[in-house]
């Protein structure tokens, strides 16, 4: 079902949530003359830059806690930054309006194939390796989801893509499942079933890199958590694909329940099908025939992890039918994403790297590993309900000084405390409470050699919008010494 422009006029269209997605299907439904309706928590004079993105459109406002007639709408979509137990979503399904979001309109309103990318890390790198692969290929290819822009208002002036890469996050998966979308009564359904698919989703081209815990601030339980992750590929048919880690003993799991046809990527051991790390070649397996695509030393990026999102995005290119040369083109070449391992600067002799992005203890014991130089780690941010005490071991073996800051700082030193009593010599604990002081500590205590490495292991949210805003103020910090 590829849904037309012309098909929303008319409709009585809800949106919740002022932010990236919610602003995007604002300028393409009310520009497709839909009848929307914008709705925030927050009030109209803490949302003057959203505001100021869609003045002079024709539509509705219910800000600041007014309320939103849900019963007068033929469809809610939802920000996945809103719960699912929102009162507005609960009343949604209790009228019978269907749920839906940004992301799973613009997979309908596309003809393309869609390779859709989701874990609990890696995503974005494997995601943007994958679109890089498809260009090098010579495809037309737009990337979102999860990523940069929302994609639907290119509906609007782009040209038809040949291929769609989106990373997708555990909340934008919720939003794909046929449950999530109201209750039966038939007015509501039948009237959006004329112009949105109401039935599960799943993308052609599935991949999963990791299932580890996460978001536990968010989702009630691990089971929850892996739920939504396995809707990416719940709703597959036996022509898609699913390309799993085969090192993940709960993505094994999952993929003796995946419909489609299966590939797979190790760190560990040759796969039958996909892609896989041999000595020290990444080497493709497809159809019985194995090609050496790179040798490690031949990546740019750094850290085992990386080897194993390159190997991911070669099983995705793999399936979608790209050539080993695209694939490894962008293997030698690819230096990485924003926020991610990012070198920002080496000064006085020490090396400075961005990885804001590492908001879970795991996340930060993957960048630990990336380096065998001592390294001074910043450490900190807002918990996520996940456990710390194999980050500490890590920090433990790895890190000469731990510079703590923001809101989980307690919960970091009693966590080396422990790991320290186990181990011979504990790194040295300083305690701080901004991202600024931890910089100029560790400008102030960095020797020639060290890697001073910000991998929180927790969120952002305590003292910044996001993990973008947390990086981009580290970015500054250091290029200001």
């Amino acid at each position: 079902m590829v849904i037309g422009h012309d098909e929303w006029r008319g409709m009585r269209v809800g949106i919740v949530g002022a932010a990236r997605e919610g602003l995007a299907l604002v300028r393409y439904l009310g520009a497709c003359g839909a009848e929307v309706v914008l709705a925030d928590n927050k009030p109209a004079e803490a949302l003057t830059g959203a505001l100021q993105e869609i003045m002079g459109l024709d539509i509705g406002l219910a800000l600041g806690g007014a309320p939103l007639e849900v019963s007068s709408l033929d469809i809610l979509f939802v920000s996945p930054g809103v719960p699912s137990e929102a009162p507005i979503v609960e009343q949604a399904r209790r009228v019978g309006v269907p749920i839906s979001s940004e992301p799973r309109l613009l997979t309908q309103s596309v003809a393309c194939p869609v390779a859709g990318i989701t874990g609990s890390s890696g995503k974005t790198t494997t995601t943007t390796l994958v679109g890089r692969m498809c260009e090098a290929a010579g495809l037309a290819t737009w990337v979102g989801g999860n990523i940069g822009e929302p994609l639907t208002p290119r509906l609007l002036f782009a040209e038809t893509p040949e291929v769609v890469v989106m990373e997708l996050s555990s909340f934008q998966l919720e939003l794909f499942a046929p449950d999530y979308q109201g209750s039966e009564t038939e007015r509501r359904r039948s009237e959006a079933s004329r112009v949105i698919d109401l039935g599960g989703w799943s993308p052609h081209v599935a991949v999963v890199t990791n299932v580890t815990p996460n978001h536990l601030d968010r989702h009630a339980t691990m089971e929850a958590y892996r739920w939504a992750k396995e809707r990416i590929l719940a709703y597959q048919t036996a022509d898609d694909w699913a390309v799993l880690n085969a090192d993940d003993p709960v993505l094994c799991a999952m993929g003796q329940r995946a419909p489609g046809r299966r590939l797979a990527f190790s760190l560990e051991a040759p796969v039958q099908e996909g892609a896989y790390l041999q000595d020290d070649s990444l080497v493709l397996r497809f159809d019985g025939r194995e090609t050496s695509l790179c040798q490690i030393d031949q990546l740019r990026l750094r850290g085992r992890h990386n080897v194993a999102n390159v190997l991911a995005a070669a099983a995705c290119a793999g399936a979608l039918g790209l050539s080993v040369e695209a694939m490894a083109q962008v293997a030698r070449t690819f230096a990485g994403v924003p926020h991610r391992l990012e070198h920002v600067r080496t000064w006085r002799g020490a090396l400075f790297v961005n990885d804001s992005i590492a908001t879970s203890p795991e996340r930060s014991m993957a960048a630990m590993r990336a380096y065998t130089e001592p390294l001074v780690l910043l450490a900190g941010g807002r918990d996520k309900h996940l456990p710390w005490d194999a980050w500490a071991a890590t920090a433990c073996e790895r890190a000469r000084l731990v510079i703590s800051f923001g809101e989980v700082t307690p919960l970091i030193g009693r966590a080396l405390d422990e790991a320290g009593a186990d181990v011979a010599a504990a790194p040295e604990l300083l305690e701080v409470v901004t991202l600024e002081e931890a910089v100029a500590q560790a400008a102030r205590l960095a020797q020639p050699g060290d890697v001073v490495l910000l991998s929180p292991g927790g969120t952002s949210f305590d003292a910044f919008v996001d993990f973008e805003a947390r990086g981009e103020r580290f970015r500054e910090l250091v290029t200001r010494l």
